[in-house]
């Protein structure tokens, strides 16, 4: 069996995004980016390809040529080779190596996933506000029910949907210093406090563990890893007795998170802008909106999203791009809870081609 040589971990940090990335998840990442050599000549993908890999160059040359015969040549340690290498899908170039080389083959999604879990780092919590006053009166056990119905995310959920909703719910009674939700978990349910408090913690490495929030009757807590498909990024732990009610990672998906959000095509999206005054948002990090944002797009980072809310204007639309769409379905989710007219670029950059 052939040895297998990981990256170089500081060559690695190099790289955009995986700089970004937090301890935990860069080195989860680090232990599976191998070094691969390819010789001179050996095409890397070629046009078309489907391969769901984000590729860099550690070392060497290579040659990407675009449909129009265009030819680039990209070399290992410059700017443009701190990105991933005509980062489309299907593959809109052809790559080979111009002399031998040496690259890294990253499972997109693996990455995608990482960076999604990292951005959303400290807002695991979605606290669920009525209006002034909802929710005040003595029928306790309607409040947290109150609570719910009045908020934003409901409001866009079909009647239907929310019948059924409630009759898939399932209560679960809770002792005091019990674990809901365990930091590194994969995500199955979404949890609504039917009755009681429980405080939102996160594990760090530098120091004792960080309290995040303390949340009581009506507020919600757990979609971020159902909507992101990974894993848990922060402790839930009941500070009193108290009854839950929670709802299915399938069942969320239908009835919750579906409706909440609206995926548009690319000519659509162009279309909505063109005529309608749309805003394209590049929910990715700076240093991927500088290298291929859509012109006249503004970015505004996923996990600076919640500070900017109150800067979006509430008339406009909104169509939030990526990579490949996981970032920007976390982020539209997040904006229609807000009651903001938020849409999904379908495929993210890697389908549309590119700026």
């Amino acid at each position: 069996m052939a040895e297998v040589t990981l990256i170089d971990k500081q060559l690695l940090k190099s790289f955009v995004p995986p700089s970004s990335l937090n301890a935990e998840n860069f080195q989860e990442l680090a232990a599976k980016a191998q070094v691969e050599s390819v010789v001179n000549g050996k095409v890397i993908f070629k046009q078309g390809d489907i391969d769901r890999k984000t590729i860099y160059l550690l070392s060497g040359e290579v040659e990407v040529v675009a449909a129009t015969g265009q030819i680039t040549i990209v070399k290992a340690g410059t700017d443009i080779a701190r990105h991933p290498l005509a980062n489309f899908q299907p593959r809109k170039h052809t790559a080979k190596a111009k002399g031998d080389c040496k690259i890294t083959r990253i499972d997109s999604d693996l990455l995608d996933i990482l960076m999604t879990w990292d951005q959303l780092s400290g807002i695991e919590v979605d606290e669920i506000t009525a209006p002034d006053g909802a929710g005040d009166g003595e029928d306790g056990e309607g409040d947290w029910m109150t609570r719910i119905l009045q908020s934003k995310a409901f409001l866009q959920v079909p009647p239907a949907n929310i019948q059924a909703i409630f009759m898939r719910m399932q209560d679960v009674a809770v002792k005091a210093g019990e674990t809901i939700i365990k930091q590194g978990d994969d995500g199955d349910y979404y949890y609504i406090i039917k009755t009681g408090k429980c405080k939102v913690t996160r594990a760090s490495k530098t120091g004792p563990e960080l309290t995040l929030a303390t949340l009581s009757d009506g507020d919600a807590f757990g979609e971020e890893a159902l909507l992101t498909e990974s894993k848990r990024n922060a402790n839930v732990i009941m500070i009193t007795d108290g009854t839950l009610v929670r709802l299915s990672k399938e069942d969320f998906n239908e009835l919750l998170k579906e409706p909440n959000l609206t995926w548009v095509q690319n000519a659509e999206a162009e279309r909505m802008v063109r005529e309608e005054g749309a805003i394209w948002v590049d929910v990715r990090l700076e240093s991927e909106h500088k290298n291929s944002g859509i012109p006249g797009s503004i970015n505004i980072p996923l996990f600076m999203l919640r500070l900017k809310l109150e800067s979006l204007d509430p008339v406009k639309k909104y169509i939030l791009y990526c990579d490949t769409g996981r970032r920007a379905s976390a982020a539209a989710f997040l904006l229609s809870e807000k009651g903001l007219q938020a849409y999904c670029l379908k495929g993210g950059l890697v389908e549309r081609g590119g700026a």
